[in-house]
């Protein structure tokens, strides 16, 4: 990204609202899967669906399969549309769910979209986690068949790369969240507690920026969500320059919350917001749409991975 010296903007030019599954949201933010199915649980779901709502934020929770397997564990999730009954919230199941249970989910918390998060490595790193993967994509295309919201492939920090991406659209799904190498690292989190890959594939996986390159590079007609260890406001607004759609931020905001509490947060989300809009307007920038036809300049290891997988950003960087 480049300073532009005369941006001939004032900030409150700088306008970041965005429209999606007919409801608008003051920033093209989502605040990622983080938790549920606790008690501790459900006071961080209703600290963090309060902001949502105060800041104009959306919000998805973490896998529901707790909830529907004992009802005692729903509330730490109804609580977050308790907080925001008008805001976008988003359902979160595994990728294996089945389609009843997909639909359950987004009933529960009267969903406006459901993710279904692919978490392969984590559940091989896992000594009682899943060993059968074949049917994915089958099933994938029955939940979106039937379920009754838009449905969004997110990644839990491995990446995606265009060959899967494809996969995935060809099963009906037309939103993906990168979920890249460089947030919570669920391999090694597994590896502390006895995981099977005893620290030895602790760097798999695909570095965000790649992943939401790589997803973009197919020129699919889908919508990119930018996630997986964006921590300050310059990595959302190049994730944005890049061709995202919206950024998920969870991990940061979790350790901020467990810290120094709601205050706390509120306080550093007032000024994350303050620096997404600042970084906008010292590219020139006074929306998204304006900020792609921005320059960007692509160095180092994400350059070498896009020519060594013959991805040319230019092809798409406009659209």
């Amino acid at each position: 990204m480049l300073n532009c010296s005369v941006p001939e903007l004032n900030l409150e030019d700088v306008d970041l609202r965005f429209k999606v599954w007919g409801k608008e949201l003051g920033f093209p933010l989502i605040v990622n899967a983080i938790t549920g199915g606790s008690e501790p649980a459900r006071d961080i779901n209703r600290v963090l669906a309060g902001l949502c709502q105060k800041h104009g934020l959306a919000m998805a929770v973490g896998s529901q399969t707790i909830a529907l397997e004992d009802s005692v564990w729903e509330e730490s999730f109804t609580v977050v549309r308790e907080q925001n009954p008008d805001g976008i919230i988003i359902a979160n199941l595994s990728a294996a769910a089945s389609s009843d249970n997909a639909q359950a989910a987004v009933d529960m918390i009267n969903a406006d979209a459901l993710q279904l998060h692919f978490n392969v490595p984590q559940e091989l790193a896992m000594p009682e986690g899943d060993r059968q993967f074949k049917g994915i994509i089958e099933q994938v295309a029955r939940i979106v068949e039937i379920c009754s919201v838009p449905v969004i492939a997110k990644e839990v920090g491995f990446g995606f790369s265009r060959e899967s991406v494809k996969l995935l659209y060809d099963a009906g799904v037309r939103i993906f969240d990168t979920g890249g190498q460089g947030g919570t690292n669920f391999i090694a989190i597994e590896d502390k507690r006895g995981g099977a890959f005893q620290g030895e594939l602790n760097s798999w996986g695909i570095p965000t920026a790649v992943s939401l390159l790589e997803t973009l590079s197919g020129n699919l007609p889908v919508k990119v969500i930018a996630s997986g260890g964006i921590r300050s406001a310059l990595d959302a607004a190049k994730a944005l320059a890049l061709g995202a759609d919206m950024v998920g931020i969870a991990g940061s905001l979790l350790r901020i919350l467990l810290h120094q509490g709601a205050d706390g947060l509120d306080s550093w989300l007032n000024d994350f917001l303050y620096r997404l809009r600042a970084v906008f307007l010292m590219c020139g920038a006074n929306n998204t749409k304006t900020l792609i036809e921005k320059p960007v300049i692509i160095l180092g290891p994400t350059a070498e991975w896009l020519r060594a997988r013959n991805v040319d950003p230019t092809q798409w960087a406009k659209r």
